[in-house]
């Protein structure tokens, strides 16, 4: 139970600096949630990867974020869904703002969809300034 609410920390903060709806911050902590218990990461791992921390090569972590981002819809079966991306993000952070990350992220591909999904939380990270 307490690492659920330490991730749902982590997830409000996130969602925070993005400037998300009540409605959208509940989305995210429930993906969140499901997806920490699916592929049973730890607090730690979900501290190091809302840090920014990428040095794991944990399969979990990485399925994590595989399951995130296909919970937002931002992935379908390991491929990007640029226009869903646009369509949450843009009104957030600005079309042209994400267009830009857009184009430096997009074409990320990993081994498999597990690792794609982590390359691109990664991209989008160390991007975000720019969304």
């Amino acid at each position: 139970m307490k690492f659920l609410i330490v991730l749902s920390a982590i997830l409000a903060v996130s969602s925070a600096q993005l400037n998300l709806s009540d409605e959208q911050k509940a989305t995210a902590h429930a993906n969140g949630a499901f997806c920490a218990q699916q592929e049973g990461i730890t607090k730690d791992q979900a501290v190091a990867l809302r840090g920014g921390n990428f040095d794991v090569s944990d399969p979990k972590v990485k399925c994590f974020a595989n399951c995130f981002l296909e919970k937002s819809g931002f992935l379908v079966d390991g491929q990007i869904q640029p226009e869903v991306v646009l369509a949450k993000l843009g009104p957030i952070a600005g079309e042209d703002a994400v267009k830009a990350v857009q184009a430096k992220c997009d074409s990320t591909k990993g081994s498999d969809k597990c690792d794609t999904a982590f390359q691109l939380y990664q991209c989008y990270y160390k991007n975000r300034a720019n969304v």
